[in-house]
């Protein structure tokens, strides 16, 4: 399904992990601070010991930080067999939900990051139905989904079929050069808002 770029107001991001989709995203979002536009939701950063990746924090727009996953073998036993899996990562559901959800639901935001809408995140029902609320809204969003491997996922399968969703893969080759391919669309969807 093919889209006019006048009626695009969300942009996907995706590409193979550790690509450089999270640093795209960052640089975009510093621009439209920049520019004066309200802008509101959340990163995800790797948390690594030396050449270990040990887990992930959960980092919003406005700097608040928390948990997002951790390596299960670092995780408390008490909690970890409450807590959902994902590879060798244990998911902090709670720790997630306390900052993603206020940061997606900011009335006076402009644009809306959600970085990222990965298996991690949709352990969460309320982040997913949240997402729905903001994809059905007047909003900018800018978006980072994992590279589908093997199955697809539902959720994100019906994201990226919206009419308004324009998707834009990463590579190691193009990710220095699509700051502006990003960013540029963005400003102009507000302007359009």
């Amino acid at each position: 399904m093919s889209s006019s770029p006048y009626n695009i107001r969300k942009i996907l991001l995706t590409g193979p992990p550790g690509v450089g989709k999270t640093t795209l995203v960052q640089k975009a979002c510093s621009v439209l601070k920049e520019k004066g536009l309200p802008t509101s939701g959340f990163f995800t950063e790797e948390i690594r010991e030396g050449r270990q990746r040990v887990g992930f924090n959960v980092v919003t727009v406005d700097g608040k930080t928390g948990p997002l996953a951790r390596l299960s073998t670092n995780c408390d036993p008490r909690t970890l067999e409450r807590m959902p899996r994902v590879g060798q990562y244990a998911v902090d559901k709670e720790s997630f939900e306390s900052l993603a959800l206020p940061s997606l639901k900011a009335q006076s935001c402009t644009v809306i990051i959600l970085d990222e809408i990965g298996k991690m995140e949709m352990f969460s029902e309320s982040f997913k139905q949240e997402v729905l609320k903001v994809f059905a809204g007047p909003n900018v969003v800018l978006a980072t989904i994992p590279m589908p491997k093997g199955k697809p996922i539902p959720f994100i399968e019906s994201l990226k079929k919206r009419p308004d969703v324009k998707i834009i893969t990463v590579t190691r080759e193009n990710r220095n050069s699509l700051e502006n391919e990003v960013t540029l669309p963005l400003l102009t969807m507000n302007k359009q808002r």
